[in-house]
C-alpha cells in the first residue's frame, strides 16, 4: 500500500516578500496547518539571489518593507540588498515562519485533483499534498538569458547579474555587460574602476534620474524606535508622494517631460562627451520603461576604459561580441569576461509552467502570451490557487509590497470563507475574470507604458501589458478588500452547507 505524503491546510510557494507575509498572515489568523516550500537553503526570494555589487531598493526603504513590521533601523533611505535580505530573513524567525520551511524543495509540479479536492505537489525534496495552493514566486525569482548565436561558445567567465560569480575577480579584465537595465544601472559604477575594459552592449538607452539617497540620521533612528508613529508618517507621506505618480504614468503622459528634463540634466552633469550624451538619451517617453535612479551611472560610462556600444550583436565567439553596425561592417569586441544584465522572465515566470490544472495543462499553456487573472490573483480553471505578484498587480512607480499585502487580505479573506461555510473547493468564473481583464484593459489605454514609444519588459508578445496595475494602488487595494464569492463557483462540503 502506498503512503499517503504530508497533507496541508495550505501551501505556500517561496520565501520573498510574498512568500513570507502570507505565512506571517496564516499564523496570525490561527491556522498553522500550513508549509512554506523553498528551493534555496535560506528565505529571502529575490533578495537573497540578486547579490550583485551596488545591488539596492529603489523604492524609499520605510514604504518597502511590510506595513505590520516596521524596522526602524534602516541605515539608508534606500535600502540595499543586504539589508533587505536581513529584514526578511529577521521576520521570518520573529513571527515564527522559519518552522514551516521546507528548504531545498524546488516545486516542479503542482497539479490539481478533482476528485479530493486538492493539489498533489512535487518537490525535489519530496510529495506534499494541500487543499490550497498560493504561489509567491515573485516575476523577479529566475533570469532570463538573450538568445544571441553562439552563447554556448564563449570560453572565458559568463554569469548573469542574479546569479553573481563572487569568485571570479574582475580587476584587470575585459568585460563585457549586455543589457543597461536596474541591475546594469547598479553594478557598472562597481566594477568599472576594477576593469581593464568595460564594453556596454546597449539596445535601449534608459532614462536615469538621480537618486536622492542619504544615511538615516541619529535622530531619526531614536524617533522611530522609541516613537513609532514617526515612521508610520515617514511612510504615509512617501506613499502619497509615490502616488502622485500615476498622474503622468497613467492620467497626462505630457506630464512626464519634468522627468524628461530632470533625466537629461543628469546626463550632462556626468557625461561632457556630446557623441556619448546622445547615444545615452532615450528616444521614448519616460516611463514607457522603468525609470531608473542613479548618481554615478553617467560618470562610470564617462572614464576612458569604457565603451558604449549600440551597434546589434549579432554573435558571441570564444573570446569576442560580435557586433555589425547599420551598413552591416561587423566588428569584433574581445572580451574574456561577459556578465548578463538581461532581466527576468516577467511575462513567462517558469512557475506558471509547473502549475496544472486536472488535465495536466499549466498555467503557461492556459495563458499563452497573454497572463490573465481575477484581480491579479485567482486564475479561472484552477480553483484553490492564489497567484501572488500576478498578471497586472505590478507597478511602474510604488512599493510591490503594498500590493503584495493586498493580494495577500484577498487570499485570507478567501480561505477564511472557504472555511467559515465548509468549502471545499472555490474556482473563480471565467466570466468574472474576463469582465475585470477587460475593465483592466480599457485602464491601460493612454497611459506611458504602451503609448510611449518603447519595447519594455512589460509588455507580452502582442505588445499588451500585463505586467503593471495601471492606476493608483489604493484603487487595488479597495478592490482585493473584501472576498467575493459571487465571483466564484463553490463547492461545498459534503457535511456541510453554506451560509
Amino acid at each position: 500500500m502506498t503512503e499517503e505524503p504530508p497533507h496541508f491546510r495550505v501551501a505556500v510557494i517561496g520565501t520573498g516578500f510574498a512568500g513570507i507575509g502570507m505565512a506571517v498572515r496564516l499564523l496570525q489568523a490561527g491556522l498553522e496547518d500550513f508549509v512554506v516550500l523553498e528551493r534555496a537553503d535560506d528565505v529571502g526570494g529575490t533578495w537573497r539571489d540578486n547579490s550583485y555589487p551596488g545591488a539596492a531598493c529603489d523604492v524609499p526603504s520605510h514604504l518597502y518593507s511590510f506595513s505590520f513590521a516596521p524596522n526602524p533601523g534602516w541605515s539608508r533611505s534606500f535600502s540595499s540588498q543586504s539589508e533587505i535580505w536581513e529584514y526578511l530573513r529577521r521576520v521570518a524567525g520573529e513571527y515564527g515562519v522559519d518552522r514551516h520551511v521546507r528548504h531545498r524543495h524546488d516545486v516542479t509540479a503542482a497539479r490539481w485533483e478533482p476528485r479530493r479536492d486538492r493539489w498533489r505537489i512535487e518537490t525535489t525534496g519530496g510529495t506534499v499534498t494541500a487543499q490550497f495552493l498560493v504561489s509567491g514566486a515573485g516575476p523577479l525569482a529566475d533570469p532570463s538569458f538573450p538568445d544571441i548565436k553562439g552563447l554556448d561558445t564563449f570560453e572565458g567567465t559568463m554569469f548573469h547579474s542574479a546569479d553573481w560569480d563572487h569568485g571570479h575577480d574582475l580587476t584587470g579584465r575585459r568585460v563585457a555587460v549586455i543589457g543597461t537595465g536596474a541591475s546594469a544601472i547598479q553594478f557598472v559604477p562597481r566594477i568599472q574602476p576594477k576593469v581593464a575594459t568595460l564594453s556596454l552592449f546597449q539596445r535601449t538607452a534608459p532614462w536615469v534620474i538621480l537618486r536622492h539617497d542619504r544615511d538615516i540620521t541619529r535622530l531619526e533612528s531614536w524617533l522611530f524606535r522609541n516613537l513609532p508613529l514617526t515612521q508610520r508618517i515617514a511612510r504615509t507621506s512617501i506613499y502619497w508622494g509615490r502616488e502622485n505618480y500615476v498622474f503622468g504614468f497613467a492620467k497626462n503622459p505630457r506630464l512626464l517631460s519634468v522627468v524628461e528634463r530632470l533625466g537629461r540634466a543628469n546626463i550632462h552633469r556626468g557625461v561632457k562627451d556630446p557623441r556619448l550624451r546622445a547615444k545615452l538619451t532615450p528616444d521614448f517617453r519616460a516611463g514607457c520603461k522603468r525609470i531608473l535612479m542613479s548618481n554615478d551611472y553617467y560618470p562610470a560610462l564617462a572614464q576612458p576604459n569604457v565603451d558604449v556600444v549600440t551597434d546589434g550583436i549579432v554573435e558571441i565567439r570564444p573570446h569576442a561580441v560580435v557586433t555589425r553596425d547599420a551598413s552591416g561592417h561587423e566588428t569584433e569586441h574581445e572580451v574574456d569576461t561577459v556578465i548578463l544584465g538581461t532581466g527576468f522572465h516577467v511575462t513567462d515566470p517558469p512557475i506558471a509552467q509547473r502549475i496544472l490544472d486536472a488535465d495536466g495543462v499549466s498555467l503557461a499553456q492556459h495563458w499563452g502570451s497573454t497572463a490573465q487573472a481575477f484581480r491579479g490573483t485567482t486564475v479561472a480553471g484552477y480553483p484553490n490557487a492564489f497567484v501572488l505578484a500576478g498578471p497586472n498587480t505590478g507597478l511602474g512607480h510604488s512599493s510591490q509590497v503594498f500590493m503584495i499585502e493586498a493580494q495577500i487580505r484577498y487570499t485570507m479573506q478567501a480561505l477564511r470563507y472557504a472555511c467559515r461555510n465548509r468549502v471545499d473547493r472555490l474556482g473563480v468564473r471565467p466570466e468574472a475574470q474576463r469582465a475585470y481583464n477587460r475593465r483592466v484593459a480599457a485602464s491601460m489605454e493612454g497611459t506611458v507604458w504602451v503609448s510611449g514609444g518603447c519595447d519594455s519588459w512589460y509588455l507580452n508578445e502582442e505588445g499588451r501589458n500585463t505586467t503593471l496595475w495601471p492606476s493608483f494602488t489604493w484603487s487595488y487595494a479597495l478592490r482585493t478588500r473584501w472576498f467575493d464569492p459571487h465571483n466564484y463557483d463553490l463547492r461545498l462540503n459534503r457535511t456541510g452547507a453554506a451560509r
